[in-house]
């Protein structure tokens, strides 16, 4: 079996995989230790005293070799905070009045690749694959095979990739797309996402060959979520918010703090419904957990300050002495207490503007208890939304729409209920994390050998 290197903006180094929220930590971690493989990428740190010259931090656990870099500041503000999160993640989100790209943006984008283009090949062994994660990276296999490395290299894109109308607007963006190119294999999480790639090498017309195209959408591992579901259930935590309800039912939305999310539009939905529903005042609880995440981008400082005023108004407005209607927390929570939120929400409210997946709709369904499951209102422009279409599905943009599905989740017959439920279980069954992973390093693996095939 060849050992798979796993390149990723941040890593999950052993001392924090237990609690780890997102997915890319989940799903990779067990394909890492049965091949003893690499995981590479940022520690999260910056480092005011680097001056261009650093050695990776490797350590090892359980057959997994874990190499970090350290950022200087400049690299962080150029490339981190400025190109990849002022530029590229609105452009993927479609968000063009979010993108600021200036010049020494988008060459501070290119330095840090380099630095980790060549810190990479001192690390291989000769008989690895290479698997390259999200838009942070997009030139690194190019200046990786400038490097003479000849392994097979796979990107996968965990956001949304843009139509070409919009994708043209990025300064630059030609050679993003031959970098593209340069990848054996390039990976999407929906139809959506891929044809609008094509579309965008259509247009452009690259100098390369073209990769393999294809969709892997990523999922969980259900029958994990639903063993930690269960335990945060149970625990103190899931005890205490369960008595802090008084049998009042719970709407729950966990999402990062981002723009992204929709959590201006879920308020204002919220209260308009209890505004036309005056029969789930007193009676609802809505619970958004929402961290905050880039502070240092003034967008985000923006939505949080309105986000809390939205929330005080709604309070102010409807609150009893004895209810308080909204709880909004912008902290996060260990992972299995996440999950025992979930397994005793009645509601989930997922409503993204837009999103490459959205494991959280995922991970709700997993936790819900098939005999009484809560209903899931998903935002049809989540990419999990092509899977769980038994979800009650919204437009975003559409305030009274979010209202009429969040009244029907509320009021939805236990009969619908089961069977919206099994129909969602039965998709990330048969999609789930482990199918994701093997089907892409197959797919590397035979694009790879089309390739050189073709290069003979």
């Amino acid at each position: 079996m060849s050992r798979l290197v796993t390149v990723s903006n941040r890593v999950a180094l052993p001392s924090q995989l237990q609690a780890a929220q997102g997915g890319l930590a989940v799903g990779l971690r067990s394909a890492l230790e049965e091949s003893g493989g690499i995981w590479f990428g940022w520690d999260g740190g910056v480092d005011e005293r680097i001056d261009g010259l650093r050695q990776p931090r490797v350590q090892t656990a359980n057959g997994v070799r874990y190499a970090t870099l350290r950022l200087s500041r400049s690299e962080y503000d150029r490339y981190y905070l400025g190109y990849a999160n002022q530029v590229l993640w609105p452009l993927f989100h479609y968000r063009m009045s979010f993108v600021h790209c200036r010049r020494e943006r988008i060459e501070g984008y290119w330095e840090v690749n380099r630095l980790f283009a060549a810190h990479l090949p001192p690390l291989l062994e000769g008989d690895e694959i290479i698997w390259v994660h999200d838009y942070h990276f997009i030139p690194l296999g190019q200046l990786l095979r400038e490097q003479g490395v000849d392994a097979p290299i796979g990107f996968f894109l965990h956001t949304p990739f843009p139509p070409w109308d919009i994708f043209r607007a990025l300064p630059g963006h030609e050679g993003l797309l031959e970098s593209l190119c340069r990848y054996d294999l390039v990976g999407f999480q929906t139809a959506i996402d891929r044809d609008n790639f094509l579309d965008c090498l259509a247009h452009y017309r690259p100098q390369q060959p073209r990769p393999r195209v294809e969709v892997f959408p990523i999922s969980i591992d259900v029958d994990q979520v639903a063993r930690e579901a269960q335990r945060g259930y149970n625990s103190q935590q899931g005890r205490r918010l369960q008595q802090s309800l008084r049998d009042r039912r719970l709407m729950i939305g966990v999402d990062r703090l981002d723009y992204s999310k929709g959590l201006r539009n879920r308020f204002e939905a919220y209260e308009a419904l209890l505004e036309q529903h005056s029969e789930h005042r007193g009676d609802v609880v809505f619970l958004q957990i929402a961290p905050v995440s880039r502070g240092d981008v003034p967008e985000y400082e923006e939505i949080r300050q309105h986000l809390e005023y939205l929330a005080g108004h709604i309070n102010g407005r409807f609150a009893e002495y004895d209810w308080i209607p909204l709880r909004y927390l912008n902290r996060g929570f260990h992972r299995s207490n996440i999950l025992g939120f979930l397994a005793r929400s009645n509601v989930g409210l997922i409503t993204p503007m837009r999103d490459g997946m959205n494991l959280v709709a995922k991970e709700f369904v997993a936790a819900q208890d098939p005999g009484d499951p809560g209903v899931l209102v998903l935002s049809r422009h989540a990419g999990a939304a092509q899977e769980l279409d038994a979800a009650v599905l919204v437009n975003p943009y559409d305030v009274d729409e979010m209202v009429d599905a969040m009244h029907q989740a509320l009021t939805m017959p236990l009969g619908e209920r089961r069977e919206r439920w099994q129909a969602m279980i039965e998709a990330l069954r048969r999609q789930d994390i482990h199918r994701w992973r093997t089907d892409f390093i197959q797919s590397l693996h035979d694009a790879h050998r089309a390739r050189s095939s073709e290069a003979l």
